[in-house]
């Protein structure tokens, strides 16, 4: 294990020897995590390597088999949420934890209401609830609001919110910025500076290396549920060294080879003069067999709404989407995925997965009658089905029976994919196909992805990474406001060039 000289300044929290087994596999075996007072701590590895069942154990929704947690160099107990954050640890998951039916400040004092003699401060939550959206640069979404009629974006901030609200001393972030644009991003370095300042210390957990360079001071990395690297400083480490450790490899962002497909390659997906009110409007693309679209631009763009819409999961108030040549049911899924169309949402596990299901149930969701047997599944054929993908993805664990969510996130994306290669697509949609999945996994993904283009689907992604739809895209559409601002190969154009249209389209 790497591990630097030992920090002269007395550990905040001090996590040592940590243990936790599940039926059939050791999530973690030994891990160390040492956290200064003041300080951001990024805790780094590939899906798998542990850090969201360490997280789980500091923040008592998983207990340890094995070691210790240590406050201010004294033994504590965290034997479930409460008491961690009685402790002073409050954490922000990557999954959102928000109820969509309660409002913002309802869901940010959610478990520790404020109130005075058993009645309810509703008054005083609203007021501390602004104030706290303020600080967060957010005064646009008000305490008021229903949940579930924000934006991902939107409930993350929420959820950030809610972290805040708690008196902490500790704070861990897993994958806080996976869903912000770059100002929003800005906004939340800025919090967590100040946090830091005051003396709070943050656990920062990210696969953007760029953003642990911005705002980290010391690291840790976990490799197959082990401590593989500790107390590194971020200024003293090369990102090689960063990389090397988490893999056991070097691994670079490779995207793959390609050709784009000849002028004459027939046209797949073909949207004309798309429009849904009040979000985007006038969007045409054409998207040849074996092409990559990207669509790329600030979250709240429209990005994502025009993927749904052209899935069918939007009604579109004006244009026409065709396959084939076939012209689809405006706001009708069965009609796309009838048609071959196939999308990989942003929420993945929120709106692409069914996490209590086996995995081989998620692979075949779509493709059901294809194993039907006298009205009865037939469960032997879609766990041969499943298997099959599995293998060709290489998913990680192999087998294909158990839960959807003990998975990694970059085997759940394989998941997805796995989903609509069973069912044969000739349209793949993917929207943030890389949100949350370490860097070894990427490679594999875009590989993945380029492969099903090859073998002649037409592809269409989305990503708030811009280097991955300009690396991942043989065409790319900017989008700003909600309308198409410039398309043309992606090699014409580069990071500074899209910020910049976007940036003039926002204006204009």
């Amino acid at each position: 294990m790497v591990n630097a000289d030992p920090p002269v300044t007395v550990p905040l929290l001090q996590m040592q020897g940590i243990v936790k087994e599940f039926p059939g596999a050791r999530a973690l075996d030994g891990v160390d995590l040492e956290i200064l007072p003041g300080e951001v701590h990024c805790l780094l590895g590939q899906n798998g390597a542990g850090k969201s069942t360490l997280i789980k154990v500091l923040a008592g929704a998983h207990q340890p088999d094995e070691g210790q947690i240590l406050l201010d160099g004294e033994p504590i107990s965290i034997s479930d949420p409460v008491a961690s954050l009685r402790h002073g640890v409050a954490t922000m998951y990557q999954e959102l934890d928000v109820v969509d039916g309660l409002t913002v400040a309802e869901n940010v004092y959610l478990g520790h209401e404020l109130a005075t003699l058993g009645f309810s401060q509703r008054r005083e939550a609203v007021r501390r609830t602004r104030e706290i959206l303020r600080r967060l640069g957010h005064s646009e979404i008000t305490p008021g609001m229903e949940v579930g009629r924000l934006s991902a974006a939107g409930k993350q901030i929420v959820s950030m919110a809610r972290a805040l609200s708690h008196d902490a001393r500790v704070i861990v972030m897993d994958e806080p910025s996976a869903v912000l644009d770059s100002e929003e991003v800005g906004n939340l370095f800025r919090v967590v500076k100040e946090l830091t300042a005051a003396g709070v210390a943050v656990v920062y957990i990210s696969h953007r290396l760029e953003e642990i360079r911005e705002i980290g001071d010391r690291i840790t990395v976990l490799k197959d549920g082990r401590t593989v690297g500790q107390n590194l400083p971020v200024s003293e480490t090369p990102t090689a060294q960063l990389i090397t450790l988490m893999t056991g490899r070097s691994v670079e962002y490779v995207f793959p080879d390609s050709d784009a497909p000849a002028e004459g390659t027939p046209v797949v997906l073909e949207v004309d003069g798309l429009a849904l009110r009040g979000v985007f409007r006038d969007v045409s693309v054409q998207v040849r067999a074996g092409e990559i679209v990207g669509l790329a631009g600030l979250v709240g763009s429209g990005r994502s709404e025009i993927l749904e819409t052209v899935y069918g999961a939007r009604r579109a108030s004006a244009g026409t989407v065709r396959v084939d040549g076939k012209r689809l049911r405006a706001g009708s899924v069965a009609s796309a995925v009838d048609a071959g169309i196939g999308l990989a949402p942003e929420e993945r596990k929120s709106q692409g997965l069914l996490l209590d299901e086996p995995v081989y149930r998620n692979i075949t969701l779509s493709t059901f009658a294809r194993f039907a047997r006298g009205g009865f599944l037939d469960e032997r054929a879609e766990r041969t089905a499943a298997q099959e993908q599995a293998d060709a993805l290489d998913l990680r664990p192999a087998g294909v029976d158990r839960a959807a969510r003990t998975l990694s996130g970059g085997n759940q994306q394989k998941a997805m994919l796995a989903r609509w290669l069973v069912h044969g697509c000739r349209v793949l949609l993917l929207d943030e196909p890389t949100r949350g999945v370490d860097v070894g996994a990427r490679a594999e993904i875009y590989a993945l992805v380029r492969a099903l283009a090859d073998q002649g689907a037409a592809v269409l992604v989305v990503s708030s990474e811009i280097p991955e739809v300009l690396g991942l895209a043989d065409r790319v559409l900017v989008i700003s406001e909600g309308r198409v601002v410039h398309e043309g190969p992606a090699v014409s154009i580069d990071e500074h060039g899209v910020l910049d249209l976007v940036m003039e389209g926002s204006v204009a």
